[in-house]
C-alpha cells in the first residue's frame, strides 16, 4: 500500500480540538495553510485524502477523476495539487456525501473548474434553503448558487467515466436526510460519509433526519456489501475494513438499546443526561463533558421520534 504522509502532527493537533459535534462550516471555512494532504493507496487506482474536513476518496479513470466530498474551500488548492500527481486527467465529477460543510465547501470552487457537483436531492435544498441545529439553535442561511449540485437523485445514481464506475445510494434517516454512500467495486471501496466517524461520538444530525436507527440500518447496508478485503473510507477517521466496521456497529447498536431503555422507564432528555448511560464510552472516545452530553442528546432525540 502506498502512502504519502505529510503534515501529520498538524493535522493530529486539528483533530485533538475538533468538536465532538460537527457543524456547519460557513463557506470559506478554516486556516489550511498548514495543513497537508495525506494520500493511501487503496488499490485499482482508488485512493483515500486526508486533510482538512471529511476524508476525500478519488478515483482515476481513464478520460478523467471521480471525487467523494471536497472538504472546506481552503482546501481546494490543496486537493487539486494532491490529485494531480496521482492523474493527468481533469475531475470530473465531485460526490457530496452530505450537506455539512466540512464535505462541500469545495464545491463552488471545484464547480468553476468545470466540475460537475452531485448529491442526494435534500443536500441541494439544505445548501439552497438554509438550516437549524438543534444542539445549539444555530441557524445558518442559504449559501451561494455555486455550493449547489448540478446533478441530484432520490434513490440511487451511477456515475460513469471511462473504465470506472461509481455507484451512489442514498440512506434515509442516517447521519442528515440527505446521505449518499459511494461503492467502487471494481476496487472493493465503500466510502460512507458521515455515517460512519471514527475516534470520537458520530454526529446523529437529528434537526436535520438523523437518527441512530437509520445509522444502524445503513451500516448493515455497507456490511452486506463487503467482504473480508472491503476498504472503508469512513468521513471522519482512518482506513477500515469489515472487522472495524461491525465493531462501530456494535457500539451503534449498544447505544441505541441503553437509551431505548431509559426512554421506555419514561426519562425526560435531561434525566437520561444525568444518568451517564454512556460513561464507560465516554472515557473510551475521550469525550468531555459536553461531548458526553450532545451524544445522550443525539441518541434520546432519535428514540423519541
Amino acid at each position: 500500500m502506498r502512502n504519502i504522509t505529510l503534515g501529520t502532527l498538524a493535522i493530529a493537533a486539528l483533530l485533538a480540538a475538533t468538536p465532538a459535534i460537527a457543524q456547519p462550516a460557513p463557506p470559506v471555512g478554516p486556516d489550511a495553510s498548514k495543513i497537508e494532504v495525506k494520500v493511501t493507496d487503496l488499490g485499482q487506482r482508488t485512493y483515500m485524502l486526508e486533510g482538512l474536513g471529511g476524508n476525500v476518496t478519488v478515483a482515476l479513470a481513464d478520460d478523467g477523476v471521480i471525487m467523494v466530498d471536497g472538504q472546506f474551500a481552503t482546501m481546494n488548492e490543496k486537493l487539486k495539487g494532491a490529485i494531480a500527481k496521482l492523474s493527468n486527467q481533469p475531475i470530473r465529477y465531485l460526490v457530496n456525501t452530505h450537506y455539512h460543510g466540512d464535505h462541500t465547501g469545495g464545491n463552488d470552487l471545484f464547480g468553476k473548474d468545470g466540475v460537475v457537483t452531485v448529491s442526494h436531492v435534500n443536500v441541494r435544498n439544505k445548501l439552497a434553503g438554509g438550516w437549524s441545529n438543534a444542539l445549539t439553535g444555530a441557524k445558518s442561511p442559504a449559501l451561494a448558487e455555486g455550493f449547489f449540485p448540478k446533478q441530484t437523485y432520490t434513490d440511487a445514481m451511477k456515475l460513469e467515466l471511462k473504465g470506472r464506475v461509481a455507484q451512489l445510494k442514498h440512506t434515509q434517516f442516517a447521519h442528515t436526510d440527505g446521505d449518499t454512500f459511494v461503492h467502487f467495486a471494481d476496487a472493493n471501496v465503500i466510502s460512507t460519509g458521515d455515517v460512519v466517524a471514527l475516534g470520537r461520538f458520530p454526529t446523529i444530525d437529528f434537526s436535520n433526519g438523523g437518527n441512530i436507527k437509520g445509522m444502524i440500518t445503513a451500516v448493515d447496508g455497507y456490511l452486506a456489501l463487503s467482504n473480508d478485503t472491503t476498504k472503508i473510507v469512513p468521513g471522519h477517521g482512518p482506513l477500515i475494513g469489515r472487522k472495524e466496521l461491525t465493531e462501530y456497529r456494535d457500539f451503534l447498536v449498544t447505544a441505541r438499546d441503553r437509551m431505548a431503555k431509559l426512554v421506555a422507564e419514561g426519562k425526560s432528555e435531561e434525566e437520561a443526561i444525568a444518568a451517564k448511560p454512556y460513561a464507560d464510552l465516554d472515557v473510551k472516545y475521550g469525550a468531555n463533558e459536553q461531548a458526553s452530553r450532545n451524544w445522550v442528546r443525539m441518541v434520546y432525540a432519535s428514540m423519541k421520534m
